[in-house]
């Protein structure tokens, strides 16, 4: 640690679960040197934040959310995040169940409601301020309890996004099929649990963005390929984004981009490149073969970014990360990525841009 006074050996040649329990004490101290929320009382309006410790941004109301495999979620002001370097170990976060690691991260405002979309394509709404406020690092609440209708069989979260963001929202299934809904049928008046995709066609939705309308659509499976495609080019009722180049691969995310923009791409060994869509030419209509998009043998998480954004990556450990998201260089053609986090015996499970 920075702040002791005996010098940090070397821990290169040591096993990797024993510089990982190593560095998870090291984490630990420094997460207890830091000052949880205040709580709340009755009478409060907003939260106090005056006597909070050296924070890397100004007291926020906007929320960092993070989620298990199984629906447990918590919500920490995003300002408890102190901002590192690029290539560091992280602070652990969501304390969850071995069997249910995190798996989803997303930021919104306490007074915004989350869009929850499932692998079914049910869709249901909830508020940010239903979760309770936590520290950095604590247990996670059902979000299925908080629902009004029980989950199906095999039904799990395949998005969770704030309730407002775009014109439309994109969503992608397993297998490819892409469509696009109006922000409005997601609103206030949509009944909780309405019903956004059918699983015969093209499988388990996996993901979900929103769009603005007038951008292109960048879909990528795990195995690294990937198309780009107008927007419009996905109707209401759906069309084939992507052929698949086997039978193993899966439509893992879906980002929607301008065309001077960048996609952060990240694999479960923490290193990740942002692609410019520049160096990634736009196919005239959807359905075609991918293009690799990045040297690795799976991706993991995605993201549309920009230089003035700062990146969220958790590990299957619950360990997690916040930088600058200018410290990845940004690259036109394909490569294998920088170090954006410290692994040891873990690996990456989500990503975030905010």
């Amino acid at each position: 640690m920075e702040d002791m006074n005996i010098p940090r050996p070397d821990l290169t040649d040591l096993p990797d679960n024993v510089a990982a329990y190593i560095e998870a004490l090291e984490a630990e101290l420094l997460l207890l040197k830091r000052s949880s929320p205040p709580k709340r009382t009755a009478a409060a309006t907003s939260t106090d934040y005056s006597d909070a410790a050296d924070f890397t941004e100004a007291p926020t109301t906007v929320n960092l959310i993070t989620i298990s495999a199984a629906g447990l979620a918590k919500r920490t002001p995003r300002h408890y995040y102190t901002r590192q370097r690029r290539g560091g170990m992280g602070i652990f976060d969501l304390d969850s169940p071995e069997d249910d690691p995190p798996a989803l991260l997303v930021t919104a405002d306490e007074s915004q409601h989350l869009l929850l979309i499932t692998s079914l394509g049910r869709a249901f709404r909830l508020p940010v301020a239903s979760l309770p406020e936590t520290a950095v690092r604590a247990r996670g609440q059902s979000l299925w309890a908080m629902l009004p209708f029980p989950i199906q069989s095999g039904e799990r979260l395949a998005a969770v996004l704030p309730d407002s963001g775009g014109a439309y929202v994109a969503l992608v299934s397993e297998r490819g099929w892409t469509r696009r809904i109006r922000a409005a049928y997601l609103g206030e008046k949509m009944l909780p649990g309405t019903s956004f995709h059918d699983v015969k066609e093209g499988g388990a939705l996996t993901a979900a963005s929103w769009t603005s309308g007038s951008d292109d659509l960048f879909i990528v499976t795990r195995e690294g390929s990937a198309i780009r495609f107008d927007e419009n080019q996905a109707s209401a009722r759906g069309v084939r984004g992507l052929r698949l180049g086997s039978e193993k691969d899966r439509v893992m995310g879906i980002a929607a981009v301008p065309a001077g923009g960048g996609v952060l791409l990240i694999a479960p060994d923490g290193k990740g490149t942002i692609r410019l869509m520049s160096g990634f030419n736009a196919n005239k209509a959807p359905g075609a073969g991918g293009k690799v998009a990045m040297k690795a043998e799976q991706i993991v998480g995605m993201a549309a970014v920009t230089d003035a954004q700062d990146v969220f990556i958790i590990s299957r450990l619950g360990k997690l990360i916040r930088f600058a998201a200018d410290e990845i260089p940004p690259k036109e053609g394909v490569v294998q990525g920088v170090n954006c986090m410290s692994l040891r015996a873990d690996e990456v499970t989500a990503v975030a841009i905010s």
